[in-house]
């Protein structure tokens, strides 16, 4: 199976002088393409930071990131700005519609920014809506959809490209508990139907339990990882809250 990212002992530092904090310390990870992947650990754990290196919007001290075998580590202002257009989806807990525009025009936005072809548009647009449903939204403004269907909206926005990696930040942050259950079965149906690889940061145990697999995070380290295999995602839950509970943690139930 295609690896599309890889992390090798991955550091962070913020601060200088005798004021250092090192937010990350010698990370390292593999995910392969089709994964459903979530980050988890206590407030303060790396999990923001690491999401935003991953994402290029912030650099690591030392350490590499590759993502489809490309180190990024190297890689200038310009060619990573075209890399996050191609080869990355974001979802954010507050949607980061544009209100201004439909939710068609919204969607259609990273198209619109690598200059697609009309054709090519519609018809990617076309097919993200419907396998999201929210086919019959798109002439709507976000302002009259629910937080659900916005949501939607942004996970459609995040595929559209048919981008290497999906990159999703506490995105039920903003969420009731039933449209948060809606979004991460929309989350599962992106990751078994149209096959996105997804890497999940949350704190939340019952939105962890629909990853396939969760990395737990303590003072910048790996502290523990589970996969779900074959069980049930009730037992996934339980497992999340022992190792949560064993971290010296609480987690969202």
């Amino acid at each position: 199976m295609e690896q599309i990212l890889c992390l090798k002992n991955v550091t962070k530092y913020y601060g200088f002088g005798s004021v250092v904090t090192k937010a990350l310390d010698g990370i390292t990870f593999d995910v392969e393409a089709g994964e459903f992947t979530a980050i988890m650990g206590a407030s303060g754990s790396g999990k923001s930071t690491l999401l935003n290196v991953i994402s290029t919007i912030d650099k690591v001290s030392s350490g590499e990131i590759l993502v489809r075998g490309k180190l990024l580590n190297k890689k200038k202002e310009k060619e990573l700005s075209v890399f996050r257009r191609d080869e990355l989806g974001f979802i954010f807990q507050d949607y980061n519609l544009l209100d201004t525009l439909t939710i068609g025009e919204n969607i259609v936005l990273p198209l619109n920014l690598r200059r697609s072809g009309v054709r090519e548009t519609k018809m990617e647009l076309r097919r993200a809506a419907e396998a999201l449903g929210i086919a019959n939204q798109l002439e709507k403004f976000p302002y009259e959809l629910s937080g659900g269907q916005r949501q939607r909206a942004a996970c459609a926005r995040a595929v559209i490209t048919n981008p290497a990696l999906v990159l999703a930040d506490e995105p039920t942050g903003a969420l009731d508990s039933g449209n948060s259950k809606l979004l991460m079965q929309t989350f599962q149906m992106m990751n078994e139907t149209l096959g996105s690889t997804i890497l999940m940061v949350t704190h939340d145990a019952v939105v962890g339990s629909y990853a396939g697999r969760v990395l737990f995070l303590k003072d910048g380290k790996i502290w523990s990882e589970i996969y779900k295999g074959g069980r049930s995602r009730q037992e996934m839950y339980r497992e999340i809250l022992s190792v949560t509970a064993a971290l010296g943690g609480e987690a969202d139930v």
